[in-house]
C-alpha cells in the first residue's frame, strides 16, 4: 500500500524569486488580500528571539507520523535553495521530530526557514539562529524513526493547508501560504494594500485619519444615534 508511504519529487514549484517577492509584505496584508480565508498556524508560534524575522520560501511538505521523523531526514537530502520544510506532525509535541544537528545540515543545503506543526528541541540554538522557525512547542524528547511518512503531499500544519512548490510567508504575526497558480495575482494585491496601509499609516501618526466611513457603516447596519449618524 502506498499510502502513507509515499516519497514524491515536486512537479512544480514556485521559484525563490517568487517567494523572494512577498518578503517585504506584512503576513496580515497577505491575509486580507485572500479575503482572509486561508489563515492558520494560530499555536503555531515563531521561536525567534529577533522577531523582525521574516520567512519566505517554497514548501518542501513532509507529513510524519506523530513523534517520528525517519522522513523528515529524507527529506532534508531533497533540499533545494530557499525551501522551507513544512512538517506535518500532527500537532504532537509529546517527541521532537528536528533538532539542531538536523537544522544545521538543512541550512547548509539552502534551508529558508522551518515549520513543525508539532515540537522541536535545542531550542536554545534555534531561538537565535537566523533561520525562521516556527513550531508548535518544545519538549527535550527525541523521535523515533520508522516511518510511516510521505513527502510532497498537501499537508495541513495548524489548519493552514500548503502544497508542496507553495510559497510560504511567516513573520511576528504567523504564516500563511500563496498557492502556486495565483502567486502573480495575490502578490499585486498584496503590495497595493501595503502601499495604502503606509498612507494611512501615515495620516494616523497626523492625525488627518478619515473615520467618515464609520458613522456610515453603522447606519447602512440600521445603527441610530443622536447627532453622530445623520
Amino acid at each position: 500500500m502506498s499510502i502513507g508511504f509515499q516519497v514524491r519529487e515536486r512537479l512544480v514549484a514556485a521559484t525563490p524569486q517568487q517567494a523572494e517577492m512577498f518578503r517585504d509584505l506584512p503576513v496580515s496584508t497577505i491575509s486580507d488580500s485572500m479575503h482572509r480565508m486561508h489563515a492558520g498556524c494560530a499555536r503555531l508560534a515563531m521561536l525567534n528571539v529577533d522577531l523582525t524575522t521574516k520567512l519566505t520560501g517554497v514548501a518542501l511538505t513532509v507529513r510524519t507520523r506523530p513523534g517520528d521523523n525517519l522522513l523528515v531526514h529524507k527529506a532534508l537530502t531533497m533540499i533545494s535553495p530557499g525551501d522551507v520544510l513544512v512538517i506535518d506532525a500532527g500537532g504532537d509535541t509529546t517527541n521532537a521530530v528536528i533538532g539542531e544537528i538536523m537544522l544545521r545540515a538543512a541550512v547548509r543545503a539552502g534551508l529558508a526557514g522551518l515549520v513543525v506543526d508539532g515540537a522541536i528541541r535545542d531550542s536554545a540554538s534555534l531561538r537565535t539562529g537566523t533561520v525562521p522557525v516556527f513550531a508548535r512547542g518544545v519538549t527535550h524528547r527525541g523521535p523515533y524513526k520508522d516511518g510511516p511518512g510521505e513527502i510532497n503531499v498537501p499537508v495541513q500544519v495548524g489548519g493552514l493547508l500548503v502544497h508542496p512548490g507553495d510559497v510560504v510567508v511567516g513573520d511576528a504575526d504567523g504564516l500563511i501560504a500563496v498557492p502556486l497558480d495565483h502567486l502573480d495575482e495575490i502578490h499585486a494585491v498584496a503590495a497595493g494594500r501595503a502601499s495604502a496601509e503606509e498612507i494611512a499609516l501615515e495620516r494616523a501618526a497626523t492625525g488627518d485619519r478619515d473615520t467618515t466611513w464609520i458613522d456610515r457603516r453603522l447606519t447602512a447596519q440600521g445603527y441610530q444615534a443622536a447627532g453622530s449618524l445623520g
